[in-house]
């Protein structure tokens, strides 16, 4: 039924796999159809108690897809953003607790998706990173609104403003993962978490994560107003023209 969404369930926990391996599992349109539809289908599945979300091969989620994003015009690119944004609030608002299973590469697109599940487990090869402005735009899908919810607004501007990505290790001493796993162990302590979690009550976790949310900022339309004015700039075309060709962006304002 889904091309690049994988699903099952197993003892009350579900796994939901983006399995577009061969481009890094990056987030176009399809996928996050996809993955919107997927959420909406099981988030009052009876049984169902915690959620994992990983990537198929050796990226969690790569980013959004620059190929697609590199033509858009301004209109385009705002209702991408929003589009991503309500998704990214899919899976913040799901019912129940989402545990990120982060394997490999989570950068733009991809750690705006960790950043909305509840609890962030990783392998020792995650990389993280917002390299957004490396490509001449800002990020679209609430990484301005969570990432300093989650390491503190001084470090979440340094990793904006650079786009610098980091390894495992100085992701927990960020606070921005909860635990480090060697990558065989990775899917299996994520399971072992959530079985854990699943032991307890549906409708008292249902409660709790409401109650906890209810404390979370909002997501700012104004993030995607911005995303969409970079791409009235030439630096956002040479910046994902220089990506698509491997090569240094040449910014004109830098």
């Amino acid at each position: 039924m889904y091309k690049y969404v994988l699903w099952q369930v197993t003892d009350g926990v579900g796994r939901l796999t983006i399995n577009r391996p061969d481009s890094l599992n990056s987030l176009n349109s399809e996928v996050l159809s996809e993955l919107s539809a997927i959420l909406g289908e099981h988030e009052r599945t009876s049984g169902l108690k915690a959620l994992i979300i990983t990537g198929a091969g050796r990226a969690f989620v790569a980013g959004a897809d620059i190929a697609s994003m590199s033509t858009m015009e301004p209109r385009e690119a705002k209702l991408f953003a929003l589009r991503g944004q309500e998704v990214m609030q899919q899976v913040a608002g799901f019912p129940l607790p989402v545990i990120a299973a982060v394997n490999g590469f989570a950068l733009g697109g991809g750690l705006e998706l960790a950043l909305a599940c509840d609890i962030r487990l990783c392998s020792t090869k995650a990389k993280f990173g917002q390299p957004e402005i490396t490509l001449g735009i800002t990020p679209g899908f609430a990484a301005t609104a969570r990432l300093g919810h989650v390491v503190g607004q001084s470090r979440a501007k340094e990793l904006l403003f650079t786009g610098r990505v980091i390894g495992a290790e100085e992701a927990l001493q960020l606070g921005l993962v909860d635990r480090v796993y060697e990558p065989e162990a990775l899917l299996s302590a994520a399971e072992e978490l959530a079985a854990s979690i699943a032991k307890n009550s549906a409708v008292t976790l249902r409660l709790l994560k409401s109650a906890v949310n209810v404390a979370h900022p909002t997501i700012a339309t104004y993030e995607a107003e911005m995303f969409a004015r970079c791409f009235y700039t030439q630096d956002q075309k040479e910046g994902m023209i220089a990506f698509l060709e491997k090569r240094p962006a040449k910014f004109k304002n830098r």
